[in-house]
């Protein structure tokens, strides 16, 4: 929750920096232990060009990401590695991303693939920040990638990523993870299409450029293609 308030408050400092109206973060409540569905904030106001929508976009997963990593790489110190395959025991299996094989390699001299590591619950926990920071940093609509991806390439380009990483996001679903379908569902519902700040044609600055590739960085590096299975 202290990953997602950060995420969530990136956006809001970003926004109220921006002269914009925005709500502080609103948490959904869910069953423990998960304790939260997510957390939001809503923009009453319209952005006024692109440079304010990477700012407002990108603020949320960078700043989020900042506590993330970090904590991955100390949960992944204190987590344990067994040499072989997984114990027959059952139970689940968190899946990869860059950013994780680098962290056991760094400290196991081993990727996950090459062992059993069994993860620290600040591991855990860094996981799922990571995990909803992807999920935020896909390029599709509304999401924090559709703002990033908008604002850097314009609507042509952002609405043929967005209907792209749906129509991808459909066989993954059946291939790796079902939750992306029901994920892609939800993107339908909320709106493939971004729509255009108040300018759309004034690009934006060097340092927004610097800001939306590190996001786009940090959406490949933290990007689970089959984040939970069962064993």
């Amino acid at each position: 929750m202290s990953i997602l308030l950060v995420h969530e408050m990136g956006h809001f400092l970003a926004g109220r920096r921006r002269n914009l109206d925005v709500t502080p973060p609103y948490f959904i409540p869910a069953i423990p232990p998960v304790g939260t569905f997510g957390a939001f904030i809503k923009i009453r106001s319209i952005i006024p060009d692109r440079q304010a929508l990477i700012e407002v976009g990108a603020a949320g997963p960078v700043c989020g990401a900042i506590v993330a990593i970090p904590l991955l790489f100390v949960g992944i110190s204190l987590s344990d590695i067994q040499q072989g395959t997984q114990s027959a025991g059952g139970g689940l299996s968190f899946g990869t991303s860059i950013i994780l094989e680098l962290a056991c390699w760094l400290w196991f001299g081993h990727f996950s693939t090459q062992a059993v590591i069994v993860l620290h619950p600040i591991a855990i926990a860094a996981w799922f920040g990571l995990f909803v920071t992807a999920m935020n940093l896909l390029p599709m609509g509304q999401l924090d990638g559709g703002h990033v991806v908008y604002a850097m390439f314009g609507p042509k380009i952002a609405r043929y990523v967005s209907y792209g990483v749906f129509g991808a996001l459909l066989p993954l679903g059946y291939l790796a993870w079902p939750g992306w379908i029901m994920f892609a569902a939800l993107a339908l519902l909320i709106g493939l299409k971004h729509p255009p700040p108040l300018d759309t044609y004034s690009p934006p600055s060097a340092a927004g450029k610097t800001l939306a590739w590190t996001a786009i960085a940090l959406f490949v590096v933290t990007f689970v293609p089959a984040p939970i299975s069962v064993f």
